[in-house]
């Protein structure tokens, strides 16, 4: 098995055809010639991750953020990137990134919260066409009063704290959207598609303001909000290439620290 048949098995399932025009998912680094030896898989590609991959003997890691994402001038070891380019080359790891992609698929990142959070008839939230685009939406088997749905969600995201609007407690929720990652221009969406709640990350201040009286928004987290990301790549390429090792990575946390 080389490389480049894991490669082409990847492309296959999360269609790096579906990313963003911003976006830069695929096969990033590697010689696609080179004998597989395991993937591991992580959120993103940092020193850490890259290390944790050499002592596992494993050379392929597959993220979902990608590491080279805007142009590159030089890669040099006065970078960080140019430094993890010289190590991964030096130790023969490809990488490969699926993003926007995989956000954009229904059973990617969204889907996966959604099924988290038990949501039931669902949809995409904002469709790029067929079955395909940003978000999810979908019901609660029963309307429960938001203070507890964000007690779920704390618990399900593993937070000790959840930004959102100010609501009363008290108000019923059933219909929910739910976008991993930055999902703030999708707000218009989720208010549309009428749901009671909209979870996602990375909402600054004025974003809150747009959903006064209107949705609740709730910010979990860019890390924690796409954390399951790591199990769909994880599982997608055990299930393809069992005889091989596939881990994720046990040394890569978020970035960001709840004190």
């Amino acid at each position: 098995m080389k490389i480049k048949d894991v490669v082409a098995e990847l492309d296959a399932t999360f269609r790096p055809e579906l990313q963003e025009d911003y976006d830069n998912a695929g096969f990033l680094l590697g010689n696609g010639d080179a004998e597989y030896r395991g993937a591991l898989v992580a959120l993103d590609l940092t020193p850490t991750v890259i290390n944790e991959a050499i002592g596992q003997g494993l050379n392929l890691v597959v993220t979902h953020h990608p590491f080279i994402f805007r142009g590159v001038k030089r890669l040099t070891d006065s970078s960080e990137t140019g430094r993890m380019v010289m190590q991964l080359i030096k130790n023969g790891i490809s990488v490969y990134a699926a993003h926007t992609n995989l956000d954009n698929l229904p059973w990617g990142v969204s889907g996966v919260l959604a099924e988290k959070l038990e949501l039931r008839n669902c949809a995409v939230l904002s469709p790029l066409g067929g079955e395909t685009g940003a978000g999810i939406v979908g019901e609660l088997s029963q309307p429960r009063e938001a203070l507890a749905v964000l007690l779920d969600i704390k618990n399900i995201l593993k937070i000790p704290v959840i930004r959102t609007t100010p609501h009363d407690i008290h108000t019923l929720v059933r219909r929910i959207a739910v976008c991993g990652g930055s999902g703030a221009p999708f707000i218009g969406d989720a208010i549309a598609a009428g749901a009671d709640l909209y979870l996602t990350a990375d909402l600054k201040y004025h974003d809150f303001q747009r959903g006064e009286e209107r949705i609740i928004l709730a910010d979990g987290g860019h890390y924690e909000t796409e954390q399951f990301a790591k199990e769909i790549i994880s599982r997608s390429i055990s299930e393809k290439f069992c005889n091989f090792a596939c881990r994720i990575s046990e040394r890569q946390l978020s970035i960001v620290h709840y004190i």
